[in-house]
């Protein structure tokens, strides 16, 4: 068995990431219950699934994501109507006939002030005010250009390379975002955000100038959450700038852009909060569940920000959003949005992803051909080792316990795994074992399966 048996024998978790002491922790067993899935594809619009978001993603992941919220109707406030002025009891307040009169003087007057400005605006033809008057605008401007390395100056370049995806398929309907790569329309997007649709299902993009094409799914990899789609009929299309993320610092600046509950072009910013962070997420059913080695932002990210970029202050692209921590999923309540935990694909695993759909339509795993789980004194146990795989080749054990992966320690399985699949098949990394000797062992490839 591969290392990715593991996630077989697993119920799918949530995109929730293992907390120490809480819930969604993974013991040495794994047997224990796993929360719910923050980004999870469950029924959130009416008559379908809900819009692809991490974890998000769903689930932004966090996946999955929200409905655009109703427009506030006549005559009630964005929070929706309020209820009516009642007292103790149901007794229906009292007013003086003073204070009435001073209301409806008030209501008079401004109404008779409108009506005047509104006469005198018709009458004079020119739809400016002459003269003297409280409403004169003041001169204009130049606007001078956005400071080089500003969030302004990162959405005005990024937003033109981001799209708003809707994804349709029996019944079921989604949400999210993508990134253009190719000026012929090949966009990078979140394994999440399209795989429900299937290979009959329909994909439509908006682009930021609000034209609309159809899109078919070129490929996609549940188990780093990337998928490449191709919008049909375009040409000349502006691609974003993809940078590197292997040299990247806690505590820089990042800008994330998407359409969070399906307003596009949403620009947020914050800071990188942590790197390598390995994040587990549910897949959709049926796939493997997603083990990232992500990027932790506290950029908000909301559901339908699943695929869209986080970008370095220079416009680069350094991730793609595909997750958010939900703490009202673990306590059995709904998502409740961002609160300031969010996580990115790295952007040089999700280049190599996209990459290798485009070329071949599909990606390939990394693996090492065993079955893992945390060790209970700390790193992680093998199983089971697959016979002729990598694993075996290098002399791995069952029962041997793995503490380093090259230079960094294994703290869970989950560890392990998005460290392997980081890595490029072909590689060939050290491992430490518990008793301190090592072993050189030569990381294989595999096509994915997507179910």
């Amino acid at each position: 068995m591969s290392e990715n048996d593991r996630d077989a024998h697993q119920s799918q978790p949530g995109h929730e990431p293992p907390w120490p002491g809480g819930a969604g922790s993974y013991g040495a067993d794994h047997t224990q219950p796993e929360p719910a899935d923050p980004w999870s594809w469950q029924a959130r619009e009416p008559g379908g699934a809900g819009q692809a978001g991490a974890m998000y993603g769903s689930g932004y992941p966090a996946y999955g994501g929200m409905p655009p919220m109703p427009p506030a109707q006549a005559g009630q406030g964005a929070t929706g109507p309020q209820p009516a002025g009642g007292g103790a009891g149901g007794r229906p307040r009292r007013f003086s006939t003073a204070l009435l009169v001073i209301v409806t003087a008030i209501a008079l007057v401004a109404g008779g002030a409108a009506g005047a400005l509104g006469g005198y605006l018709v009458a004079d033809g020119t739809g400016i005010v002459s003269g003297s008057s409280g409403l004169n605008q003041p001169p204009s401007e130049q606007t001078e250009d956005a400071p080089e390395g500003s969030v302004e100056a990162v959405a005005k370049k990024v937003n033109p390379s981001v799209v708003q995806l809707q994804v349709a398929a029996e019944g079921r309907a989604g949400r999210g975002s993508g990134v253009i790569i190719s000026e012929d329309g090949h966009i990078m997007t979140n394994s999440h955000v399209v795989a429900p649709g299937g290979t009959q299902g329909r994909i439509q993009v908006q682009f930021h100038d609000g034209q609309r094409a159809e899109a078919e799914l070129v490929g996609h990899d549940p188990t780093t959450d990337v998928a490449v789609i191709q919008a049909e009929g375009v040409d000349d299309l502006t691609p974003a700038q993809l940078g590197r993320s292997d040299n990247l610092d806690t505590g820089e600046r990042v800008v994330a852009i998407g359409s969070p509950f399906a307003l596009s072009g949403t620009v947020t910013s914050g800071i990188i909060s942590a790197l390598d962070r390995p994040v587990r997420a549910g897949g959709t059913e049926g796939d493997q569940a997603t083990v990232l080695n992500a990027i932790q932002t506290d950029a908000a990210i909301n559901p339908g920000n699943s695929g869209g970029p986080l970008t370095d202050m220079s416009g680069r692209v350094i991730g793609i959003n595909s997750a958010i921590y939900s703490p009202g999923q673990a306590l059995g309540g709904g998502s409740q949005g961002n609160v300031g935990i969010g996580f990115a694909i790295p952007i040089d695993q999700a280049r190599r992803t996209a990459e290798e759909i485009i070329d071949t339509g599909q990606a390939t795993q990394t693996y090492i051909g065993a079955l893992v789980s945390d060790a209970r004194g700390g790193g992680v146990q093998i199983r089971e080792v697959q016979s002729g795989s990598p694993a075996e080749e290098a002399g791995l054990e069952q029962g041997d316990v793995i503490t380093e992966i090259g230079d960094r320690r294994t703290e869970g399985a989950d560890t392990l795994i998005a460290e392997i699949r980081t890595r490029t098949p072909g590689d060939t990394v050290t491992l430490t074992l518990e008793d301190d000797s090592t072993l050189e062992i030569t990381l294989g490839g595999k096509p994915v399966e997507t179910g």
